[in-house]
């Protein structure tokens, strides 16, 4: 999405290392992480550039996408602070279901920005001066949208990947390679848990569905997220159950129950069929083969066939025999080279060795460009640095499966024959046909379940991947001779004393890195300061017990009392402990309402909502009937009051 020569470009003065974007966050490049989550990140940053005149801190890092043609992305990580935010609660938390996490002190913003939020830098003098002038001095880079990509870290581990743009909106990276850069970063600096929402979109598709019908799974879950919560009630249950029920369906008894209302259908079968070679026997099986021949098909903006007899009818001095042979030689001499880019020159000369009219080979070689010749698609380009012509063969012979394969004279059975245009508008078809308008199947009861099942995928958008683990495959060994250990607290409450904070409010454990011969009072004012740094609800609490340990003095050694890796509960107090300030401490908003809806739904999901004006509990306008392009009625009652008044 950005191709920015920021070597190159003299008005950009930067500092410090590229780095190569393939390898950034991997072990050692550029830092080996070591330590808790917050630790990672403080040690990542002394590699980047600082940004200044910014309202927040601000780091970014030049990333070398590949050398040749020569692509450089920027890497921006901005630190924000809960001071700088006007709502402290995460949405993203709540929608997901963590919004009873304590509210963190920081967040940081990992962003892979859009060509629109960095398209003044070619004219300014820094980046940073660029950014600020955007936005009257205040950095909002973290507000724009459309970013190749944007994940926000709160300082505890946790995480959100907010969008993921790759080369349908214009990125110049794939999306699976910046989910790869993504997974990286986030292993690297040892999150906890990452959350998205799958809302990608193609051509009037949604992802989510079609690649649950075709592979069981969201796309995300390459990487290893799984269902994490759904929206309207659904459970990972009913999403399970819901792909299988729409993959399983047998096409030979859909093609029985359609065959006299449409023809389109078993004529799509049937194409799909003939290309496989296996039988299809499922809606999953056809979804799933139609989406793996799309990665394997050409683009057809960029792919026309060679063919030699066109040639020579324009005019041409040569006969079809000479350019059929000359195309020949070219093409072997392409294929020598094992598939690598190499000049027009050195293809030439290669096949000067056997084609002595130049005038001849200069005619092919510029009449071949972007073509298909036998099972090969013949690739130009030129090169952005030396700005020389360079060819290269592509072996696209597995885009046939029934080893029907282009032969040089072009003689292809059209049933063979698919276009990547009329893959998308087959499945296009089919994706209305079957999973968003049952109209044209209501008489039967056998199809008319499939866009119910259909529905049921679409309300699952929030996928959770874990990356933290359990404890046991961390490493009790800390740095510079210290040992770890796991710890967490409890807050007891100072307006009532015999009421503990519930154990769901209580934070994950945190890794203490203490000396072999550190005492309970070091414990306790270690883990006082890093509760304290991290969660903004916490700064003032002070340990007053340790809950599972047996202690008599606090200069007693800890690793007396323990073992290294365990795991310890604290508890204490907070200082400034006020009348519902336990809730206040939450990233769910207390102000947010009750929420009550008839499809079991009782907390914030995303979705739209309304509010009953008499007991004023919310419940999904779908739930309630009210279209989602109808505006929510200024005065609404919910069935309840209603039928009380």
């Amino acid at each position: 999405m950005l191709n920015v020569d920021v070597i190159g470009n003299k008005k950009r003065k930067r500092c410090g290392r590229v780095f190569r974007f393939k390898n950034f966050g991997e072990p050692g490049y550029p830092v080996m992480f070591s330590g808790p989550f917050r630790e990672n990140v403080n040690a990542l940053l002394e590699y980047a550039n600082l940004e200044s005149d910014l309202s927040m801190p601000m780091w970014s890092f030049q990333l070398e996408v590949h050398h040749h043609p020569p692509l450089h992305i920027l890497l921006f990580v901005i630190e924000e602070p809960i001071e700088a935010v006007l709502n402290r609660h995460c949405k993203h938390c709540q929608y997901v279901g963590w919004g009873n996490h304590l509210i963190c002190n920081k967040k940081y913003h990992f962003v892979l920005p859009s060509k629109v939020a960095l398209g003044s830098c070619r004219n300014c003098e820094g980046c940073c001066d660029a950014i600020a002038s955007i936005n009257n001095g205040k950095s909002k880079l973290i507000e724009l949208q459309g970013h190749m990509m944007h994940g926000v870290f709160h300082s505890n581990g946790f995480g959100h990947l907010l969008c993921v743009n790759g080369l349908e909106m214009g990125s110049n990276l794939a999306g699976n390679q910046i989910m790869d850069f993504w997974n990286r970063l986030c292993k690297g600096l040892q999150a906890r848990k990452v959350s998205l929402n799958d809302i990608s979109r193609k051509r009037g598709m949604e992802l989510r569905l079609v690649n649950g019908i075709a592979y069981n799974e969201s796309w995300f879950s390459g990487w290893g997220y799984k269902f994490g919560r759904g929206s309207f009630g659904v459970t990972e249950s009913m999403y399970h159950k819901a792909m299988q029920a729409i993959r399983s369906m047998p096409l030979y008894l859909i093609i029985h129950h359609i065959t006299n209302s449409n023809h389109g259908i078993a004529l799509i079968f049937s194409r799909y069929q003939t290309l496989s070679n296996h039988s299809l026997i499922t809606l999953g099986d056809l979804f799933c083969y139609m989406l793996d021949l799309k990665s394997r098909l050409p683009r057809d903006t960029c792919i026309a066939s060679y063919s030699t007899n066109a040639l020579a009818e324009t005019n041409c001095r040569w006969s079809p025999k000479r350019i059929e042979m000359a195309t020949r030689v070219i093409v072997e001499a392409l294929r020598k080279t094992e598939f690598r880019w190499v000049s027009r020159q050195q293809v030439r000369d290669a096949a000067r060795a056997y084609i002595g009219d130049t005038g001849l080979l200069d005619f092919v070689l510029k009449s071949l460009g972007n073509h298909v010749v036998g099972n090969y698609l013949v690739r130009r380009s030129l090169n952005p640095v030396t700005k020389v012509l360079e060819y290269c063969l592509e072996d696209i012979s597995n885009v046939y499966p029934c080893n029907e394969g282009l032969v040089m004279n072009n003689k292809v059975k059209d049933k063979h024959k698919i276009t990547r245009v009329q893959l998308m508008k087959d499945m296009l078809y089919l994706y209305k046909y079957f999973l968003t308008d049952p109209k044209p199947i209501m008489g039967s009861q056998f199809l008319s379940a499939i866009p119910l099942a259909a529905r049921i995928i679409l309300d699952t958008k929030y996928f959770i991947k874990d990356y933290f683990g359990d404890f046991s495959s961390q490493v009790d060994l800390a740095s510079q001779h210290k040992l770890n250990l796991y710890c967490t607290i409890l807050v007891r409450n100072d307006v009532s004393h015999d009421q503990y904070l519930n154990k769901a409010f209580m934070p994950p454990y945190e890794c203490i890195a203490l000396k072999t011969n550190a005492t309970i009072h070091e414990l306790k004012l270690e883990v006082e300061r890093s509760f304290r740094e991290i969660y903004w609800g916490l700064r003032s609490f002070v340990v007053e017990s340790i809950g599972n340990l047996s202690i008599n003095d606090a200069t007693e050694m800890v690793f007396g009392l323990t073992k290294v890796g365990e795991k310890i509960v604290l508890e204490g107090r907070h200082t400034e402990m006020r009348v519902n300030m336990i809730e206040q401490m939450c990233e769910g908003d207390p102000n947010g309402g009750m929420v009550e809806c008839p499809c079991g739904t009782i907390e914030d999901d995303g979705e739209r909502m309304v509010s009953c004006d008499i007991c004023e509990i919310w419940q999904h306008t779908r739930c309630v009937r009210i279209p989602n392009d109808e505006e929510i009625p200024h005065i609404f009652l919910c069935k309840k009051c209603e039928q009380e008044i």
